[in-house]
């Protein structure tokens, strides 16, 4: 599946596509950012509070590396992620350290580790594909 990037202002273009987080039936779109220097999914800790999580109750991970964060803390649970129609389960985090004006992230775990991801920067637009199972 192909998704074109998108502009933000001044040139500025970004792979950034829309999926569905879901918890219990419950789906939420989410604008996310394909960064493959991201170790993991991390998401906005008020969608997990909307999808019906106790945020802070689960697995505490720190990172940092967003905007010059450092020890910023996500808190892990298994939902699953629709992209473009394929719907499959995952850890990812969620935070409230990162900006609620900005994007979910999709990182190496539970995005890069399940789809081959072509960045096409002069066509503006991004490949991805789910991987073959061994």
């Amino acid at each position: 599946m192909k998704f074109k990037y998108k502009n933000y202002g001044s040139g500025f273009l970004r792979p950034v596509i829309p999926i569905e987080i879901i918890y219990k039936n419950l789906p939420v779109p989410y604008e996310v950012l394909i960064d493959s220097g991201a170790d993991f999914c991390i998401f906005d800790g008020e969608i997990g509070e909307y999808l019906g999580l106790e945020v802070n109750k689960g697995a505490l991970l720190m990172f940092g590396g967003i905007q010059g964060m450092s020890n910023s803390k996500a808190y892990m649970h298994e939902v699953v992620l629709d992209i473009g129609g394929l719907s499959y389960k995952t850890m990812v985090g969620f935070s409230y350290d990162i900006s609620k004006d900005g994007l979910g992230i999709l990182g190496q775990k539970g995005f890069f580790d399940i789809f081959t991801v072509k960045f096409d920067y002069p066509s503006e637009d991004v490949e991805i594909k789910e991987k073959k199972k061994k």
